[in-house]
């Protein structure tokens, strides 16, 4: 059963938190899930499927502005460390690896930079890279609009975000049959936090086109980079860049997949992590 409560945080803040409280006693392995853009933080049923076959403890939240956790304005994609940071002392939890997908991914990697004596391993799926000149990096993307907009200022994305639409062809044929089977409930899941308002979204592009806080060069601990060769969101030249950026990084090219088909991963993603020579107890 997953346990879902509000850690209140030092600055008056709250964030909305689930722990599968798999494992032994329920203590470990852990791995904290962070959502992609838009998702509530809820855990998604093949993550919690996957994360009991193999008595992982799975812990996810909501970033500020989603799923009931509290706003802060003007977060860069390095706040998370800190928040995960208090979540992990409020649940008990000591060592834990992270994995994140889409927008979930650079925070993930902010917690294995920014908190090396307790992030063991991280997973980032279909993720962005830093934004950065290095290379065209709106290239591929067959809507870069918000991101765009973001990089000009919360502003001018709330603008976007008034007139802002879904486009289909963001997504491939495989990435459709994922959202009508295996990753149903990320589809709903989406829904529901869109219906909620776009602060949280808003408050994520204008993240990832700004800078994040911190360098990738900063990421000690092993980092596996598991990428759509398809993808039409974050085209695959975000992982080669940070496969080259990262101290210890390896990739996983997936040549058939999209955006979300990739998820399809995640299983032999939490065995790589599990096998890590540094335990995750």
């Amino acid at each position: 059963m997953v346990i879902e409560q509000d850690v209140k945080l030092s600055d008056g803040r709250t964030l909305r938190t689930y722990d599968s409280g798999e494992g032994v006693d329920g203590r470990g392995p852990t791995v904290v899930w962070h959502h992609g853009s838009p998702q509530t933080g809820a855990p998604l049923e093949p993550l919690l499927t996957a994360a009991a076959a193999r008595g992982v403890r799975l812990v996810s939240y909501g970033r500020p502005s989603y799923g009931g956790s509290s706003p802060q304005p003007g977060r860069n994609v390095a706040a998370a460390a800190d928040d995960v940071a208090r979540i992990a002392d409020a649940l008990g939890v000591g060592p834990f690896a992270v994995m994140g997908a889409s927008g979930g991914g650079p925070h993930a990697l902010a917690c294995a930079a920014l908190l090396p004596d307790r992030v063991t391993g991280a997973v980032c799926l279909a993720g962005l890279a830093p934004y950065t000149e290095g290379f065209d990096w709106y290239a591929g993307m067959v809507s870069p609009g918000g991101l765009r907009a973001a990089a000009d200022g919360r502003e001018a994305r709330e603008l976007y975000a008034a007139t802002d639409e879904f486009d289909p062809a963001s997504f491939t044929s495989a990435d459709f049959a994922a959202l009508e089977g295996a990753w149903t409930s990320l589809g709903a899941d989406a829904v529901k936090a869109g219906r909620a308002g776009p602060d949280g979204l808003i408050d994520d592009d204008v993240a990832f086109a700004t800078a994040w806080g911190f360098d990738l060069a900063e990421v000690t601990a092993p980092v596996l980079l598991v990428q759509g060769s398809l993808d039409r969101v974050v085209p695959s030249t975000h992982a080669g860049w940070m496969l080259a950026g990262l101290p210890r990084a390896e990739l996983w090219v997936r040549p058939e997949d999209g955006h979300v088909s990739v998820l399809d991963t995640c299983p032999a993603a939490m065995d790589w992590l599990m096998a890590l020579g540094t335990p995750l107890t």
